[in-house]
C-alpha cells in the first residue's frame, strides 16, 4: 500500500514537471477550423435558399390576388356611346357578364349595374354602367370597341371553385388538386405494401449476400429518369389496363396508370427507409422474440415493426410528399386538362402537370396565367410542408429510445 502511493506521488511529480510551462487551453486545429467553416456556409446557404424560395413563390402569388387582369369577354360595342350616357348596348354572347362586374372599354373603367334580356333579333344586350371608376376619364366609345372583362382572383374562388380555365376567368384549384391527391393515393396503394413487404424481406429474411445484392438494385429504380416512367405508364401500364378493364372504360390518358407508375417510382424511397428502420432494431429484441417461441413472421410484425413504427411512418409520408410533387409521369400518362372527377380511368391534370404545361406555352411576364403559376406552386409547397410536419410530430410522438 506504500509502495503504491510513493509510486503515485512520484507520477504526479513527473507529471507536473513535464506539463510547467505549458497551457492546457484547447488548441486551435485550422484544418477542424475551417471545415466547421464550410459546414456553417452551406448551412446558411441552404436555410437563405428556401427562404428566398418561400419569398418567390409568396410575392408572385400576392400578385394573382391584388393585382386586377383584363380578360377579353368576346363582346363589342354595338351602338355608339357618348359621355352622358349609361346605357352600353353589346353583343350577345361571349363570355358572362353580370351585375357588379367591372368591364373596361379604351381606357375607361364601368361597373355593370343591371343587365337587360338579349334581344334575339339584333342579337345585342343592353348593360346600365357606372362610369369613370378608379380615376379613369370618361370618354366617348365608336361602335365596334372591344369590351375587357376587368377581374381580381379572390382567396374564397380560388380555394372555393370547381373549374380550372384562366383563360375564361375561372380559377378554382379543385380539379387540379383533386386529381394530384388522387394520384398520389393510387401511388400510396401500391407503393406501402410493395416496399415495406420489401424492406421486411431485406431486413429479416434475406443474406447478407442476398441483401447487398437487392438493396442496391432497388435504390437503382430511384435513379431512372421519370420521363421513362411516364412513357413506360403510357405504352405498358395503359395497354394493360385497357386490355383487362375494357378500352370503353380506360381512357389513353387516365390517372390510374400514372398513379401506378408513381407508386413503382417511390418504392424505393418507402423500402429503403423502412428496412434502415427495421435494421436499427436492436437484435436483443429478436433473441427476446425468438427466445419466447415466436417465428420470424410473427418477429417481424409484432415486435420489430411497432418498434421501427416511427421510422416506417416518416418513409410513409417522404413517399407521400414525392408522390404529390412528381411531374413528368403526371405530365405524360394523366392528362393534359384539367377535370374534376373522381374517376380513376379517365384523364385529368394535376397541379405538376399543368405547371409544365403552361410554362412551356406562350404566356407573358405579370399575366393572370403568370402568376397562378406561383399561386400552384405555393400551394405544393403548403402541401409538402404540412406532409413533413407530420413526418416530425409522428417521429417524435413515437420514436423509441433504446439504452
Amino acid at each position: 500500500m506504500v509502495e503504491n502511493t510513493r509510486r503515485l506521488g512520484k507520477a504526479r511529480s513527473a507529471l507536473a514537471e513535464k506539463t510547467q510551462g505549458r497551457s492546457l487551453k484547447k488548441r486551435t486545429r485550422w484544418g477542424e477550423e475551417v471545415i466547421r467553416s464550410m459546414l456553417l456556409f452551406c448551412g446558411i446557404i441552404s436555410v437563405f435558399t428556401t427562404i428566398g424560395i418561400v419569398v418567390t413563390l409568396g410575392s408572385q402569388s400576392r400578385l394573382l390576388f391584388t393585382q386586377d387582369s383584363l380578360l377579353d369577354s368576346n363582346h363589342r360595342v354595338r351602338e355608339a356611346m357618348t359621355t352622358d350616357q349609361n346605357e352600353l348596348v353589346m353583343s350577345a354572347g361571349g363570355l358572362g357578364i353580370e351585375a357588379g362586374d367591372r368591364i373596361r372599354i379604351g381606357q375607361e373603367v364601368m361597373r355593370v349595374e343591371s343587365i337587360s334580356e338579349a334581344d334575339e333579333e339584333s342579337g345585342t344586350k343592353t348593360l346600365v354602367v357606372e362610369r369613370g371608376l378608379e380615376d379613369t376619364v370618361i370618354a366617348e366609345h365608336s361602335t365596334g370597341g372591344d369590351i375587357s372583362l376587368v377581374q381580381r382572383v379572390t382567396i374564397r374562388e380560388f380555394f372555393g371553385g370547381t373549374r380550372w380555365q384562366p383563360q375564361i376567368g375561372q380559377f378554382g384549384i379543385w380539379p387540379l388538386l383533386n386529381a394530384t391527391l388522387l394520384i398520389s393515393g393510387i401511388a400510396m396503394l401500391v407503393s406501402v405494401p410493395i416496399g415495406l413487404g420489401t424492406a421486411i424481406y431485406v431486413s429479416e429474411y434475406a443474406s447478407e449476400r442476398v441483401r447487398g445484392i437487392l438493396k442496391p438494385i432497388l435504390e437503382l429504380l430511384a435513379g431512372v429518369p421519370t420521363v421513362v416512367y411516364g412513357y413506360f405508364a403510357l405504352t405498358f401500364v395503359t395497354p394493360l389496363l385497357r386490355l383487362l378493364l375494357g378500352r370503353d372504360t380506360v381512357e389513353i390518358f387516365n390517372m390510374a396508370s400514372a398513379g401506378i407508375v408513381v407508386g413503382i417510382l417511390i418504392i424505393p424511397t418507402i423500402s429503403s427507409i423502412s428496412e434502415d428502420a427495421l435494421h436499427a432494431v436492436p437484435d436483443n429484441l429478436r433473441q427476446a422474440s425468438y427466445g419466447l417461441g415466436a417465428t420470424k413472421y410473427e418477429t417481424a410484425t409484432k415486435v420489430l415493426v411497432p418498434a421501427a413504427f416511427s421510422g416506417i411512418v416518416a418513409s410513409f409520408i417522404l413517399g407521400l410528399s414525392r408522390a404529390v410533387g412528381e411531374t413528368m409521369i403526371v405530365a405524360i400518362a394523366a392528362g393534359a386538362g384539367p377535370d374534376f372527377t373522381f374517376n380513376p380511368f379517365v384523364g385529368a391534370e394535376t397541379i405538376t402537370g399543368h405547371i409544365v404545361r403552361i410554362s412551356t406555352g406562350d404566356i407573358s411576364y405579370q399575366s393572370v396565367d403568370y402568376n397562378s403559376l406561383f399561386a400552384l406552386g405555393l400551394t405544393l409547397f403548403i402541401i409538402t410542408l404540412i406532409l413533413n410536419i407530420i413526418s416530425g410530430i409522428v417521429a417524435r410522438r413515437y420514436r423509441e429510445v433504446y439504452q
